[in-house]
Formats: structure tokens, C-alpha cells, sequence
């Protein structure tokens, strides 16, 4: 018989997996805000987390613990909002788990069992970020962080990352490719495929680093070309959305979902960090590139696109918000996926049309505290005018 505390709990987890999400009450007509994350670690099932067998587990504890769920790659599949979650364990250890939606906006389950990725890499510790690209060539690739320990150094906390890549065609079945060897970069990090054939290759944004951390001479978001996607090298990257000093993006930046295909160019929701007293800030921006030319940054708004807000400023890593996955439906409604705090994770909605507005239409930084002020008098200018000729 099952422990009395089974119950319980199921009861819990079957009316958060029901609840109705709500848009809040957030506004700036770029997009909408929801009142309660998509997932949480009180998302997952509990079959993942306890012993159900009283006779081995008669307190029912949790013998495998769920501190987190973040960072999700997304994907429609089936007609199924699919998420595939970054799970991270109370080991530390992060994992991928698929969960699905009707709707895109609440209402996930996380499928039967987790992701048991292909072991090719025996020096593999740990796994997380996944972007999943619905390629032209009819796989969905999942590309990701795969972390090792630095052996080259005692330090503990020295680690390497590459980015490992797989591929599927139904979210199930997984078949594990060598990972990307980038030939000038020691490490990488935040790689995103593009979802088309460039010249007849493979591409992939990537995020040149000189080590685990640091960036160092890596100067934001490259892009960079390879023949043969089961034996992936690139030998040159190009730098596309740059870092710049005293922006949003200064300390570090990185692609974040897979561009979204507009009739007036790539649209790409990236991540920016600077750094603060209090840390490392993460937020998300915007940016397009050519549509014959995906290296070819041609529109840059100003600033952020999300940033935390209340209550998504606390968890695991505070002040911090960070996307690797959106949706772009058929009837034009865009779902951004984002992790707030390293903890949880939530759902923005808009459309394409709004954000070809809002990316070509946002004035650009012009870096300068000086002429930022002028920009926005401007637009005061502008709007007294309008309003008295209304009257």
C-alpha cells in the first residue's frame, strides 16, 4: 500500500499542474507577462524524486531531490508546445526533461522519464542550456553546454565547455554527435544552429571564451560555418552582436533562442550581462540580422527587452533572466521562454509583428549619457507637439 503521504502530495502537484495561468497587469505593448512561471521544480512528477515502496522508503523522503528547472529549448512538435527543461538535481547535476502544453502558456507535464542522453563523452560531468533547432535538413538539433573538469589546474571549480550536440526527430529517440570544435576558441558556450542552410553549410552562433567564466578577448556573439554537421568544425567566426562597454551587455552576451525567420530579417532574443555590486546582472535583448547574410547585424534597439522584476529577482542566482528557447506559431504569436533566478521559469507572449516593430523601430544606443538624454528629448518634443494638435 501506498505511504498516506502519496496522496498528498499528488493532490498538490495535480492542481498546480491544472491551474490556469493569467496574464498580469505588466505593460509596455511589446509583450505580455503571465502571472505564474510554467515550471517549477513542484513540476515534476513524483516518481522522479521518492521511493514509492513503503517497505524501502517508509518516511517517504525524497531520495532524489529537484532543486531547479530553467532554461528550457523549445520547439512546436505535434502540435504540442514542447519544452525541454534544464533540470538541476540537489547533486548539482543538471539533466533534460521534456514537457508539454497544450497551449503554451500553462497546463505542462513532463513526459514519463528524463532525457538519458547517449554517454559518448566519458569525461562529461555535466550537461544543461539546451536550444533546439528544427533544421531544413529534417532533424531537430539540440545543442548544448557539456561541462568537464579543467584536469590542466588543482582548482576545483576549473571546469571546460564545449558544445555538444544531438539530434532527434521526435524529442524520443536521440542520437549524440562529436561535439563543435571551434579551431580559435579554447571554449564555448551559448551555441545556437540556425535553422537554414548558409551557402550550402551548416551555421551556428557561438560565444568565443578564453575560459569557463571570463570571455576575456571574446567580443560577443560570433557566427561561424561548417560543412559537415557529424563531425562539426568551424575554422573562423565572425563577430555579430558585440559587446560594448557600459551597456547592457558588457561583461558578457550570448545567443539565446533560435532566430525567428521574419520578411525583414533574423530576429534573435539574446542574453546580456554586466556586472553590478551585487553581481552579475542577466537580461534579455533583441537584435536582427540579414535574412541572405546571417552574420549582418541590421537593426539594434536600445537596452533590454525582459529584465527580472519582483519576485524574478530571487532564487538560485538572483537578478538574473535568461532565455534559450522561443516559439513562433503559425498564426504569428511569438512565446518567449525564460528562466528568472536560475529557479524557474515563465512565458512572455507577443507577436512577430510586434517584434519587428520593436526591433526595427527602437532607437539604437548611441552610448553616450549625454546624448542618450537628447534622444529621449526628442521624443518628448515630439510627443508635446503631437498632443497639442490633438487638442
Amino acid at each position: 500500500m501506498l505511504h498516506s503521504r502519496y496522496y498528498e502530495e499528488l493532490a498538490k502537484y495535480e492542481k498546480l499542474a491544472a491551474r490556469k495561468n493569467i496574464r498580469s497587469d505588466f505593460y509596455n505593448g511589446i509583450y505580455d507577462r503571465y502571472e505564474y512561471p510554467v515550471l517549477t521544480r513542484e513540476h515534476i512528477p513524483l516518481t522522479w524524486k521518492y521511493d514509492l515502496n513503503p517497505e524501502t522508503n517508509p518516511f517517504f523522503m525524497e531520495r532524489l531531490g529537484v532543486n531547479a528547472v530553467m532554461n528550457s529549448g523549445a520547439i512546436l512538435l505535434n502540435g504540442k508546445y514542447c519544452l525541454v527543461a534544464r533540470i538541476e538535481g540537489n547533486d548539482r547535476k543538471s539533466f533534460f526533461g521534456v514537457a508539454e502544453s497544450d497551449n503554451g502558456v500553462d497546463g505542462f507535464r513532463f513526459r514519463e522519464y528524463p532525457i538519458l542522453l547517449p554517454d559518448t563523452c566519458p569525461g562529461e560531468t555535466n550537461v544543461y542550456d539546451m536550444r533546439l533547432t528544427q533544421h531544413e535538413d529534417g532533424y531537430i538539433y539540440g545543442v548544448f553546454c557539456s561541462e568537464s573538469r579543467d584536469t590542466s589546474v588543482s582548482d576545483l571549480s576549473a571546469a571546460v565547455a564545449a558544445a555538444g550536440i544531438v539530434r532527434t526527430k521526435d524529442l524520443i529517440n536521440w542520437e549524440r554527435l562529436p561535439n563543435l570544435k571551434t579551431l580559435h576558441s579554447p571554449q564555448q558556450r551559448n551555441v545556437v544552429l540556425h535553422p537554414e542552410f548558409v551557402d550550402g553549410r551548416y551555421a551556428f552562433y557561438t560565444r568565443p571564451m578564453d575560459d569557463f567564466i571570463e570571455t576575456g578577448s571574446g567580443g560577443g556573439i560570433g557566427f561561424g560555418l561548417c560543412d559537415d554537421i557529424t563531425h562539426a568544425v568551424i575554422d573562423e567566426e565572425k563577430m555579430t552582436s558585440i559587446r560594448r562597454y557600459h551597456t547592457i551587455t558588457e561583461a558578457k552576451n550570448g545567443a539565446g533562442a533560435v532566430p525567428i525567420k521574419t520578411e525583414k530579417g533574423w530576429i534573435h532574443i539574446a542574453h546580456g550581462v554586466r556586472n553590478t555590486a551585487a553581481g552579475l546582472r542577466y537580461v534579455i535583448y533583441a537584435f536582427a540580422t540579414d535574412l541572405k547574410d546571417p552574420s549582418k547585424v541590421i537593426a539594434e534597439p536600445s537596452g533590454m527587452l525582459i529584465g527580472p522584476r519582483e519576485g524574478e529577482r530571487v532564487g538560485d542566482v538572483s537578478n538574473v533572466v535568461f532565455t534559450n528557447g522561443a516559439i513562433a506559431a503559425d498564426d504569428g504569436t511569438v512565446y518567449i521562454y525564460y528562466a528568472s533566478s536560475d529557479t524557474r521559469m515563465h512565458v512572455a507572449v507577443t507577436t512577430v509583428e510586434k517584434l519587428i516593430d520593436y526591433v526595427f523601430h527602437t532607437p539604437k544606443d548611441p552610448l553616450r549619457s549625454v546624448e542618450c538624454v537628447a534622444q529621449r528629448c526628442d521624443l518628448i518634443r515630439e510627443n508635446l507637439k503631437f498632443l497639442q494638435n490633438q487638442q
